[in-house]
């Protein structure tokens, strides 16, 4: 089982970039995030015509997750449930065969100190509090997503220009390792030392070009998962095509 994490930045803008990888890829879950559209907008029927079907939480220009995977798709919940109060598109999860697994778009946070860092440090203490209570379900659980968050230097191209800067800021960090922490395993690093590979790129400054990126993107696998991981990696030709999202996608495959 093919199980892939990507931020498309805009699933209308990114659309014939998505569909082609789909086709190619042929992933059996996908978890998307910032696809910054209503779920009335949404391209349904190209996606179900690739064999999908899908769960989403949509909001208008921004935000946005969704769910796409080749089987049913049960037991859908949208909005992260310790966080009811917050309005942003940022959280789905829903049961897929036996498989418990979830989009997550954590904010970004502008910069350090900033009002915005401070809702992404409460968004991830909500996080930490859901992610603790779905362990007890006792299933295998895949929390895939954009957490915009570099949780080490070696996933850093450059880490001398990042040092205390937002995704790299050592609270950001100390969150990420909360995770890990409750049991959960970053799926990459089972199977990449480092460093890298990085699976975001910044438009500015030619960052693909020179290959200045980070890996903000993850799987996160509960004990029952990592017990059938096989391989993990980023995919990064989506990201060399035309018109591409900032972000490839990351991938895990597990045992059926």
């Amino acid at each position: 089982m093919k199980i892939v994490t990507w931020n498309v930045n805009s699933i209308r803008a990114r659309l014939d970039n998505v569909t082609e990888w789909l086709r190619e890829a042929q992933p059996d879950i996908v978890l998307l995030q910032e696809i910054k559209c209503e779920d009335k907008d949404f391209p349904h029927a190209v996606i179900e015509d690739l064999g999908y079907n899908i769960a989403l939480m949509g909001q208008k220009t921004y935000n946005g997750v969704a769910i796409l995977a080749k089987a049913p798709i049960e037991d859908v919940t949208r909005g992260l449930p310790p966080f009811s109060e917050d309005d942003h598109s940022r959280y789905i999860e829903a049961v897929v065969g036996t498989m418990r697994v979830a989009s997550v778009y954590v904010p970004n946070g502008q910069a350090v100190g900033s009002e915005k860092y401070q809702y992404k440090m409460t968004f991830l203490e909500r996080l930490r509090e859901h992610l603790s209570s779905i362990l007890l379900y006792e299933e295998a659980c895949v929390i895939g997503g954009d957490y915009n968050i570099a949780p080490e230097d070696r996933d850093i191209s450059q880490p001398e220009l990042w040092q205390g800067e937002i995704l790299c800021s050592s609270a950001e960090r100390q969150h990420f390792q909360s995770l890990l922490h409750l049991g959960y395993y970053d799926a990459l690093r089972l199977h990449h030392a480092g460093p890298g590979p990085f699976s975001w790129w910044d438009y500015r400054s030619g960052g693909w070009q020179r290959d200045n990126g980070l890996r903000i993107d993850h799987l996160l696998l509960s004990p029952l998962a990592v017990d059938r991981a096989e391989a993990s990696g980023v995919d990064r030709a989506p990201r060399a095509k035309e018109k591409a999202s900032d972000h490839a996608p990351v991938w895990c495959e597990l045992k059926q």
